[in-house]
């Protein structure tokens, strides 16, 4: 993915007769381009951003953000911030059975729960990324929150991971990761289902490819072994499908959700976005009525600067790890991070230093790096 940038046109070239019609042409590939730098933040955040159409929907489709003020919804109790931190991001996939996602047969669970979190490190250079995956079923210390009422929510040990987000928010599971990790993060994003299904239905589909073949009547998801092209549907309950695959836990769903991660940005990038002005706005309406993400990204103007920053980052070399984490002696169903790897692993995108293959292990699966 080249460096993109708007035609500037000088005074001399505006005067020049005969180079109207030429002027009109830049100014629609111009167009196309601002397109393109807002869509590749579609790219760099998986399952997980936003995109734009072109600035003269702007208004609709900015609109349709929500934003969260991180600084005030924390405080000041966050990690520093280093000058070779690189950039931070947590992704967070939520679901929520109300609104648009009661239809998606995503279960019968009151509320909502964070039921996809990704660390998505960009070291300095934006040349490649790292994304690990926390496990829901993780048992976490849970620092003292406001809730969105701006009551306090105590802080709490061994709660689960995915439980922070029903009880106070996507700032709060911020504040708990950062806790956790000593990482700050620099931005959250956070896409629901209905989201995630409009994404993958407005580019087509997605291509996957499975060893074994795979049956949960929990998720719905029946495929035999061999090449698919998953609509939003199947892919909703191929990212979360767990009864399938592996032990059944959440560990092997995670496996899933990264191979799953990687065959969406591939796919987004072999499209002739630039292209397709029609398409790239139904890919744009589509996530950007689900999207969520901190007041610093909350316009389409701040997707488009931030994406244009990234534009070196290539994400078919994106390393996909998991958190490393070992059963809970006291409760086989939960896990806890697992150390010292965990401490390494945030110690190396702390520092932006590369990640040691030891803090990769996870004894939970045996000592591979993820769910798979």
């Amino acid at each position: 993915m080249s460096h993109v940038s708007t035609p500037q046109l000088s005074d001399d070239s505006e005067r020049t007769p005969g180079r109207g019609s030429h002027r009109r042409k830049k100014e629609r590939d111009g167009g196309r381009r601002r397109t393109g730098r807002v869509i590749l933040l579609s790219l760099l955040v998986l399952v997980l951003a936003a995109g734009g159409a072109g600035y003269w929907l702007y208004s609709d489709l900015n609109g349709n953000i929500h934003g969260v003020d991180l600084d005030k919804a924390i405080g000041d109790d966050r990690p520093e911030k280093l000058p070779t931190s690189g950039q931070n991001i947590l992704v967070l996939g939520s679901d929520s059975r109300s609104g648009a996602n009661a239809d998606l047969g995503t279960g019968k669970v009151s509320g909502a729960r964070s039921d996809t979190a990704l660390v998505m490190h960009i070291p300095e250079g934006r040349t490649e990324a790292v994304a690990v995956s926390i496990p829901r079923d993780t048992l976490v210390t849970r620092p003292e929150c406001t809730k969105s009422d701006g009551s306090t929510l105590p802080s709490a040990k061994r709660v689960m991971f995915n439980s922070v987000y029903s009880l106070a928010g996507p700032a709060c599971v911020v504040k708990t990761v950062e806790q956790m990790s000593g990482v700050r993060m620099d931005h959250f994003v956070e896409i629901d289902f209905a989201g995630f299904k409009g994404l993958v239905d407005a580019i087509g589909g997605v291509t996957v490819t499975v060893d074994e073949s795979i049956h949960d009547k929990s998720s719905g998801l029946d495929l035999e072994a061999g090449t698919h092209k998953l609509n939003g549907t199947r892919s909703l309950a191929f990212v979360r499908t767990r009864h399938g695959v592996g032990d059944g836990s959440d560990l092997g769903r995670i496996g899933l959700q990264q191979q799953f991660m990687i065959a969406l940005l591939s796919e987004i990038k072999k499209q002739d976005l630039f292209g397709s002005p029609t398409k790239a706005y139904k890919i744009a309406d589509s996530l950007t009525e689900a999207l969520t993400t901190d007041s610093e990204l909350d316009s389409l103007t701040a997707l488009a600067d931030f994406a244009q920053s990234m534009n070196g980052v290539d994400p078919s070399t994106m390393e996909t790890i998991m958190l490393p984490v070992a059963y809970d002696k006291t409760d086989p169903n939960r896990v806890v991070a697992a150390e010292p790897q965990a401490t390494t692993l945030w110690k190396a995108i702390r520092t932006d230093s590369e990640i040691p293959g030891s803090a990769k292990k996870s004894p939970a699966t045996g000592g591979t790096s993820s769910g798979s």
